[in-house]
Order: C-alpha cells, then structure tokens, then sequence
C-alpha cells in the first residue's frame, strides 16, 4: 500500500463526521438526563452506585486500586445513607441528594455491605471443630471422674477444723470440730481458746475440705506459720507442701498445682505445734512460743491472698484427673475460642496428653476400675472397665466395629491386662470420634446431648444426659431447655459464663494494673485484685439473681467492696472488713461502666483516658466496627498544654480529617466518664477547672442520642437494641463457638426478640442459646 493511499484511508469521511456528531450530541443529552433531578429521581440505587461509586470500589464493593477497603461494615440504614450523602461521590462530596443517598445506601446494604448481606453471598456454615484446649482438659477430668464417687454439694462455706489437745491427731483428743471460715489465726502463746484449755506448748489443728477454682491455671499455695505443717490439694497421696518436721527459721512455705476452673478440689491442711525440733525438752518447761497459721493463694490473674471462703467446702472433694500437656494456643481471630484448625504442633500435643492420660490411669487401675491386682477374674473385667470407658470417650454406645477395633484388639495383642488399659486409653483419646465431637455420623440424641454439654460446660455430657438421649428425650425444644436449665446450677456453668463476661469486657486476659505511686498512694498489686474481685463478684451477683436482668449491669448503683477497697473509694467500711454491697457516690456510677476496675484499666497510669473507655464502649457494647488507627497514639502532654483538660486535649489531638471519622463516635461517649480519674475515683474537676461530662452519639436508628454523665450514659446503652443485639450475638458465639448466622440468617434477631421477651434474662437467653444449639443439624460440615 503506498503512502499517499495509506494517507487518504486516515481521514474521516464526511460521512461519518454527521454521525459522530449526532452520536456526541446524544451522549450530551444522555449525561443531561443523568444528572438532571428531574430524570435522576426515576434512577435505582443500583444506577446511581454504578455511575457514581462502581469506578471507586468496584462493581460488587470489593474494592480497587484507588479504594482498596471492600464496602462491608454494620452501619444502619439511616446511618450508611447519611454517611454517602456526606461522602459521595469522591469527586463531588455531598453532590447526592438525600433521595439519591437512601437509594444507594439501601441498594449497598442489601447487595454486599450488611452482614446479612455477607452472609447470604457467602453463607456461613458451622464448622466441623476439634476440642479446644480447654474443652480436652475438662473431658479427661470428666472422663475420670466418672469413675469417682460423686460427693454431694454442701452450701457451708468454710473449712472443717478439728482442734487436738495433743501434737499427734488422736481422735480421743480432740476438743474442737467446726467450720471455720478461712484459716487466719494468731494464737498468741496460749492456744485455741474453747471450754477446755489447750496445752499451749503442744496441739495441733486439721483443716480439711475442697477448695473451688476460678480460672485454669497454676496456683500457687502459701502457708505462713512458726511451727510444723504439712498441705495436700487435689491428691491426698502427695502433699503439695511437707513441713511436718521442722528444724529452720523459715515462716513461709508454699507450692504449685495446675487446676481446672469451676472444679472443686480436695484440701486437707495438718498443723502441729510441737513437732519442730529443739522445743521439747523434758528436763525444763519450754519457753512460750508464739503460733499463728495463715492459708493463702496466688491464683493465675489474682494476688496472693487469704483463701476466701466463698471458696472453700468444708466437704472433701473426688481428685480431679489435670492434664498439663501444653497446647499450641486455640485460634481466637473471631474473638471466641475456636478448634477449627490443625497443626503438627497440636496433633503432637494431643499425643503427648494421651500418653499422660495413660500413665495417669495406670498408676490409679485399681481405684478407678474397682478391680483388684489379685482378682481371678480381673482381665475380663478390665476389658468391661475399657469397654465403657471408650463410650464415655466417645460420648455414646460403641457400635460393633468399634468395640473390636478400640477395646478388643488392644486387649488381644497386649501382653497384660495392665498393657492392655494402656492401649485403649491411647487408641481412644487419638481417635476422632473423641477429639471431634460432633461428627456428622454421631446419632441424633448423642450429638445433642454433646452439644449441650459443650456449649454449657465445655464438657462432655453427664450421666443424666446421656440416659436422656438413650430414652430418645433430647429431640424437643422443651425437653433441651429443661436439660439446660438443670446444668446451669453447676459449677462448671458458672465458670464458663464469668469467662465471657470478663471476655465481653475485653479483660478476660486480665491487663496490668499499674498506677502513677505518687498520685494514687495506696494503689498496688493487691488492691488491683480486689479489684478485680469486685467486678467478678458484681457481675455473678446480677446474672446469678432470680431477674438475671441484663441491664442490670449498666443500671446498677451497687459495687462490692472491702475494707481495704473502702479505703481508697470510700463506702465507710472497717479495715478489716469482707467484701460486700456498698453504693458508692449515689446517682453518679452506673454498671459495668463507672466499675472501678474497668475504670482503672481504661485509662493510663496517671490520667483517665477517654479515647479507651469510649472505644470499649462502641466496640464490645454498642458492636460498632472502628478501624484500627493509621498511626501509632501518643496522648498529648499535659505539662505541654497545662491549661487545657483531658477532654479539650484530646478534641485538639483528633480534630483532622483523618481522625474525626472514629473519633467522632469515641470521644463523645468517652466524654462521659471524664468524672471519673485514671484509678477509677469519682471526681468534679480536673485541675481546679470543672468538667464536661456531656456526650452524644449517632444511633442506628437515626437520631442522635445525648447525655450528660455516666447515668445518663448508662440509661441509652441499658435501652439500646445495639448493645442488646451485640451482647446476643457475643453469649452465642463464645458458648457455641460458632458464628451464629451459621444456624441461620434471622437467628440473630430471633434471640434478640426472646431476650426482649424474657425481661433481658441473661439465664434464659443462655437456656434459649444452649437449645438451639443441641437442637441444630443444618449448615454443618
């Protein structure tokens, strides 16, 4: 082709010149139309996002190179249209109308933002899960202790004390037997008084009893005394501390134990003045001694204390069978403990605590089988004893094939009954159908008898459960509620709700309390336990009462204190005093928010923090959705701006652009506590100048809700139906450990118009959630 032809074909003909214009001047009318109000009104939201936000974040809200975040979040309707209309288009921000703005926010809501929109695209199902760490040491403890005597509860609390006349414990003796309380006692050089006088020189003093833990962990047990003693927990083989003959200066003895929460454990303590050496000598009267004995502990979160009553039984207790293997940690990104995923490390440990299994039933054979070393019989009966103990593991009857393959071919290849056990034990606890709880081949009535069991206990079901389920009676609604409310009295229960609550206010990991020694003298170690304490007592005081009234514990204008506690806060309490109720500044705290300790932990060592506190509450109780910051913060110096307060500093810190988008919720409501100093201490001004204490916050429903103080704080979040649904949807997936959407889209909403119902009873809702839980098929893996 020549050039000059080459040239010619690039021009344009006439021709299409008329066209090209025509097509402009339509495309011209077209845009008009687009952007003109009258034709806009008849526009969709789906239009309108696709002309004006798709080129941003994508044609489905994925994102792009220019808006890499994907358009998800839980922002109400009204909420998400007032924030388009402010926002959008990026080129034009606020060029929407609010017509336009409610189109799109609804036509993105329903799409791909909400999380039922999420949840419908991707629908969520419940996973198939291995037992987490806890719920591997509670079904071994089980396990066992199915094979114990069950010691009947006793509501005494306090410990059994028997008083002897004598070094040596002989019953003839003996001049006293109570309950006492705790062990705390200085006896001076004269002995226990009682009607008959003591020897002063020579007596000796048994306490025995259980005591109940509250976390799982490493314990740590203190006696403190002049003279002989000797302590056993849990096994009452081994003493954990041996000081019966004592010959050194030494006062203080202590020792460790790894124990289980919501599990009582046996304690004897044996106390004896004469036993050290040097003191009796026949020839002369010895000189008087002073004696005193005190019983302490340092539990995993807590400080070293005096062991409470509310503690302590004076009813011994079955041993618990404590595996303390370590595990790699459960994955928790969800905010909840999750078995969901399998690595060599956790495949490695859960061998490694089979084998200690193992080894723990061996060296118990006897006492757990109830056969004899020297029965004629005993091969067979341990055979029996392997056979339930499989079905216990597994949580149902064994069908044939697994009878041979888990008990009878161990058995047959071992060459000891004894080796024979061991086998067993070991084949058992590695197989799936005990470190899987629910498989999908698990029959009905087991599989809800094992949910149940975990979802309240994480435990395996008990005795009564499973009779249940053998008697087809786990099938209805009712029939699972009434299981559920019978576990709900029991310990292990208990436990597992003061683990979410603490979780729920996102210091189930309990933070280090530590305070400024020069502006808060008196604030130490043992105070942040009390502490501590209070908030633990507070919460199983409301959720354990007859109403269970959740709001409750934003309402209430009750907390507990001791003396010690009464001291720094007031409340007019002796030094000495236990805990107990005490209104402290009436009409100014309110709940789980004005606590001391969550007040302490939400601030920094010398200045409150409105920022923390108003970011737990849109986050853990309102449910808001708060990116992380861009940057790390640094609170602005008050030796830098001396007139300004906390509140006026922080305002001038995150007035940017970049920041009034999560501030502008956080600081109002953080605003509110600003009456209350870094330790917790109500206060009316903060450098001699007054302080501001009003707040307000977007609700999702659409107004804007004020408030001018804690109270006035705690009234809107005890009514707000986001606080209500937030709490739901956090009870559900820590007790089930499953997202809840996954038993269905309206589930969610369903619980929360049963919470309503019920008066807000955190007790029925648990009952309601345990239920649905037992009762769910669908959606599984």
């Amino acid at each position: 082709m020549s050039h000059s032809v080459a040239h010619r074909s690039r021009r344009p003909h006439p021709r299409l010149i008329r066209i090209g214009a025509v097509a402009a001047f339509l495309m011209a009318v077209s845009l008009l139309v687009l952007v003109s109000p009258t034709f806009a009104a008849d526009l969709t939201g789906d239009a309108i996002y696709k002309q004006e936000c798709a080129r941003c974040h994508g044609p489905a809200g994925g994102g792009t190179k220019k808006a890499a975040r994907p358009l998800v979040g839980d922002k109400s309707l009204p909420q998400l249209s007032r924030l388009i209309q402010r926002t959008m288009p990026d080129d034009d921000p606020g060029g929407l109308s609010e017509a336009d703005a409610g189109k799109v926010a609804a036509y993105v809501n329903d799409a791909f933002y909400s999380p039922d929109a999420q949840a419908k695209a991707n629908p969520p199902r419940v996973e198939l899960a291995r037992l987490t760490i806890q719920q591997y040491r509670n079904s071994i403890a089980d396990l066992i202790g199915d094979y114990r005597a069950t010691i009947k509860p006793d509501e005494r609390r306090g410990l059994r004390g028997e008083y002897f006349d004598a070094k040596n414990f002989q019953n003839d003796r003996r001049r006293i037997d109570r309950i006492d309380s705790e062990v705390r006692f200085d006896f001076g050089t004269v002995g226990p008084l009682s009607k008959e006088p003591f020897n002063p020189n020579t007596f000796c003093i048994r306490w025995e009893g259980s005591v109940l833990a509250q976390e799982t962990g490493g314990h740590e047990f203190i006696v403190r005394t002049e003279h002989a003693l000797r302590l056993w927990v849990n096994d009452l083989r081994t003493p954990l501390i041996d000081a019966m003959v004592k010959s050194g200066s030494d006062t203080e003895f202590r020792g460790s134990i790894y124990l289980l929460a919501g599990r009582s454990c046996s304690l004897r303590l044996e106390f004896s003045k004469g036993r050290q050496l040097g003191v009796a000598d026949k020839q002369k009267p010895p000189p008087p001694v002073q004696a005193s004995i005190a019983l302490r502990w340092k539990t995993p979160h807590g400080a070293e204390e005096v062991i409470p009553a509310r503690y302590l039984s004076p009813v011994r207790s079955a041993e618990v069978a404590v595996i303390e293997t370590p595990f790699p940690p459960d994955d928790r990104s969800y905010g909840w403990e999750r078995g969901t995923t399998i690595s060599r490390e956790w495949v490695a440990a859960a061998s490694t605590a089979a084998l200690e299994t193992a080894a723990y039933v061996s060296a118990r054979l006897p006492e757990l089988s109830g056969v004899p070393e020297n029965a004629s019989d005993r091969a067979g009966k341990l055979r029996a004893f392997c056979r339930t103990l499989v079905e216990r593991a597994f949580r149902r009857p064994l069908t044939d094939a697994e009878r041979k393959r888990y008990v009878d071919g161990p058995f047959d290849t071992a060459a000891d009954p004894a080796m024979g056990v061991k086998r067993v034990v070991l084949g058992a606890l590695n197989s799936p159908a005990f470190l899987y709880p629910d498989l999908s081949d698990v029959p009905a009535p087991y599989a809800a008898a094992s949910r149940l069991a975990y979802t309240l206990w994480d435990s395996p079901p008990d005795k009564a459960l499973l009779e249940a389920a053998a008697a087809g009676k786990l099938r209805t609604h009712e029939e699972l509620c009434t299981q559920a409310q019978r576990m709900l009295g029991d310990p292990r229960a208990k436990s597992k709700v003061r683990q979410f609550l603490m979780a729920w206010l996102h210091v189930d990991h309990s933070p280090e309390l530590v305070k400024d020694a020069k502006r808060f003298k008196g604030f130490d170690a043992s105070l942040a336990a009390d502490l501590r304490t209070s908030l633990e007592l507070f919460l199983d005081d409301i959720v354990w009462s007859q109403r269970s009234d959740f709001r409750q514990l934003l309402l209430s204008d009750e907390d507990f204190l001791n003396g010690r506690l009464s001291a720094f806060y007031g409340g007019g309490l002796p030094a000495d005093a236990g805990f107990q109720k005490v209104k402290l500044e009436p009409g100014k705290r309110a709940g789980v928010i004005t606590h001391p300790y969550m007040l302490a932990v939400l601030a920094y060592a010398g200045e409150s923090s409105p920022i923390h506190r108003g970011v737990f509450i849109a986050r853990g109780l309102l449910g808001v959705t708060l990116r992380p910051p861009q940057e790390a913060f640094v609170p602005l110096a008050a030796e830098l701006h001396p007139d300004l307060t906390m509140r006026q500093r922080v305002t001038l810190q995150t007035k940017s652009e970049s920041c009034v988008g999560c501030h502008g919720i956080i600081n109002p409501i953080g605003f509110a506590l600003e009456d209350f100093d870094a330790a917790g201490r109500y206060r009316e001004t903060e450098g001699g100048r007054p302080i501001d204490v009003t707040g307000q916050y977007e609700t999702r429903a659409g107004p804007m809700a004020t408030f001018d103080g804690a109270r006035q704080l705690a009234t809107y979040l005890a009514g707000s139906e986001d606080v209500h649904g937030a709490f739901v949807q956090q009870l559900f997936q820590h007790l089930v450990k499953q997202p809840v959407r996954a038993y269905g889209l309206q589930k969610l909403a369903e619980l929360r118009t049963i919470f309503a119902e019920s008066g807000y009873s955190v007790r029925k809702l648990i009952v309601e959630i345990a239920a649905i839980a037992g009762a769910s098929e669908g959606g599984r893996h």
